[in-house]
């Protein structure tokens, strides 16, 4: 979905009254925040068919593909599990498993974590033992993840502290607080939230020493993602993991796991990320009009 200045008719009215840098800032703000709003009502109206956990065959679940479009092949392709965030359910990633879908990636499952979860490393625990049920079913040796937000560090706890990095062949983090986020200090009474701020436990076991992590990281993270405080708490920074952080322009963090943009930056890091690259740090970049 790309927000026109026709949809904001007071854009014109910022750019005058505020210096080019700010003013272009603001705008970017502006048609960030309008995207949001539309993502989220979109979203509430998925919410509810997201809530039960989906029907699962022998291989997962498979979206058809399009009549017309060109089917890449999936050989050696791992199946990817998407994971999602706080107080959220698989519906989330309904635009995302269908890009993927349509690009050769056949084996798509999502797994729903209660809303009451309390605890990461319990979620961590769950993710594990659903990851080795995917492998049963399919006969794959390791999955690729995605998760979103809270979703991304509950996986990359699972591969760091409870040896997943067997399983997990690549997992893409989309506004994931890794180093934790000192946002909305008001949520606080839920547990899981204080395990998100910085210097928390579990924060704190994630900065442990990981010596021969066999996963290839990818984090995507947007310079207007509201939830992120600040905003590079959304990068991997860790010296025994193999890492790529890729900086994301225009989008907000509901916007994250839903804009074709960054799907197709998803595609390509699950296709070219392999264990052993070295890490890009901060170089890449993604640009949303």
């Amino acid at each position: 979905m790309k927000v026109t200045e026709a949809a904001l008719p007071f854009l014109p009215l910022c750019r005058r009254l505020l210096p080019t840098r700010l003013a272009d800032l603001s705008v970017a703000l502006l048609k960030a925040t309008a995207l949001e709003l539309a993502i989220l009502a979109g979203h509430l109206l998925l919410y509810p068919a997201g809530i039960v956990q989906e029907r699962r065959g022998p291989c997962g679940p498979e979206l058809p593909a399009p009549k017309g479009t060109a089917q890449l092949p999936a050989e050696a392709k791992p199946p990817v599990v998407l994971l999602h965030g706080f107080i959220d359910n698989r519906s989330v990633f309904v635009l995302l498993r269908r890009s993927l879908s349509q690009h050769g990636r056949h084996q798509i499952e999502s797994l729903n974590y209660s809303p009451l979860t309390c605890d990461i490393r319990i979620a961590a625990e769950l993710l594990g033992r659903h990851i080795e049920q995917v492998c049963e079913r399919t006969g794959s040796r390791q999955v690729d993840v995605v998760g979103h937000s809270l979703g991304g560090l509950i996986a990359r706890y699972y591969v760091q502290r409870l040896g997943g990095d067997t399983r997990v062949r690549t997992l893409v983090t989309l506004g994931t607080p890794h180093s934790g986020t000192r946002v909305a200090p008001l949520a606080n009474a839920h547990p899981i939230v204080r395990q998100m701020r910085p210097g928390s436990p579990v924060i704190e076991e994630l900065a442990l020493p990981s010596p021969g992590c066999r996963t290839h990281f990818v984090a995507f993270w947007s310079d207007l993602d509201h939830i992120m405080d600040p905003l590079e708490s959304a990068c991997v920074e860790h010296p025994d993991l193999t890492a790529m952080n890729v900086r994301v322009s225009g989008v907000g963090h509901l916007a994250l796991p839903v804009h074709p943009a960054v799907a197709t930056g998803i595609r390509e890091a699950l296709d070219t990320a392999h264990p052993g690259e070295p890490s890009t740090g901060r170089a890449s970049g993604l640009t949303v009009a």
